[in-house]
């Protein structure tokens, strides 16, 4: 057994989220269910016209790579995660996130001044999530921020594809995929955005380079990388990149493909409030229960079980206390 159930790679983001209307996010010209990256005056700019929004889960840590981890390493799989935060309230913040939740990090040094990068996520009545990223210090994780001993004490490797939108960043993701692979590591990647596989292509082929163990895609973002509207074409155009692949497809389930057998994966039904969070707990959810020796199929059902938790609540986490409860009620333990 490895030390570590999943190495992350990622952008550090504290979330504050807002409940809006779709007429706001018109007035505002936010591109609905989106991830756009804005600078700091255009974040203030629409945090004063929401002033008075704020809902319960209005500031935590978040960002895709670093929730996927939180949840690997609440359901019992040790993990470790690399990004960068700075020597500020929001990077204090973010390290007591990762340390509740037993994350180990590259971030035991002193931190550098700047500011933390932030996400502004405003969420519709339909639960759709819209969100605005400043990424702050994280624009420059680089591949210093990598731990190759960690890498290599890893079963999987998980690279975040929000990545691709930093020069640095990026490289960094190609580093570590470079390092897990001549470790013997598998690597797994999220393609994270739309908007990743359509602006970024060339960026994001760069990250995958030969090929990757395993990918989380939503059906947008599988769509979008196989350039079709045929999900039965994008498939055969990620097996050509990934040995394995998960393609969520919100109320519809979820496919997960084993380099075998394509397995359709049922929707845990609810009533959603908040989808923020959800893809990044299946992932991690998913991470966990294959580190068990589970297949695909037990892997995407409990995957799916999880991430209905959280889009029936706000916020990209759940309590601590729900982790174990919800491993006991799907595994028995």
């Amino acid at each position: 057994m490895k030390k570590y159930v999943a190495y992350g790679i990622g952008a550090a983001l504290v979330d504050t989220e807002i409940k809006v209307t779709n007429e706001e996010l018109a007035q505002m010209k936010v591109e609905k269910g989106l991830m756009t990256l804005v600078d700091e005056a255009r974040q203030a700019e629409l945090l004063a016209h929401l002033k008075g929004h704020l809902v319960k889960a209005s500031h935590a840590s978040g960002g895709s790579a670093g929730n996927s981890m939180i949840a690997t390493s609440q359901f019992g799989g040790r993990t470790f995660m690399s990004c960068k935060v700075a020597a500020d309230i929001d990077g204090d913040i973010y390290l007591a996130d990762l340390a509740a939740a037993g994350v180990d990090h590259c971030l035991n040094g002193a931190r550098e001044a700047g500011t933390t990068g932030k996400c502004l996520v405003l969420i519709t009545g339909d639960a759709e999530r819209s969100m605005n990223t400043f990424l702050g210090i994280s624009e420059t994780l680089s591949p210093e921020q990598l731990d190759a001993d960690a890498i290599a004490a890893s079963e999987y490797l998980y690279i975040e594809g929000y990545l691709v939108t930093s020069p640095t960043g990026r490289a960094a993701a190609v580093k570590a995929r470079e390092l897990a692979q001549a470790a013997g590591v598998k690597t797994s990647l999220s393609f994270s955005d739309p908007g990743m596989v359509e602006f970024f292509r060339d960026g994001m082929k760069e990250i995958v380079g030969a090929g990757v163990d395993l990918v989380f895609c939503n059906e947008a973002e599988a769509l979008g990388w196989g350039e079709t509207d045929r999900l039965d074409v994008a498939i055969e155009r990620l097996k050509r990149v990934a040995k394995s692949f998960v393609i969520t497809r919100g109320a519809e389930g979820a496919i997960t493909y084993d380099g075998n057998e394509q397995i359709d994966i049922p929707p845990h039904r609810v009533q959603a409030v908040d989808s923020n969070g959800a893809g990044d707990m299946f992932a991690g959810a998913f991470l966990y229960a294959i580190s068990r020796g589970e297949n695909f199929a037990t892997a995407g059902r409990f995957a799916s079980l999880a991430a209905g938790k959280i889009v029936a609540n706000y916020g990209p986490r759940l309590p601590s206390a729900e982790y174990p409860a919800l491993r006991a009620e799907f595994f028995g333990d």
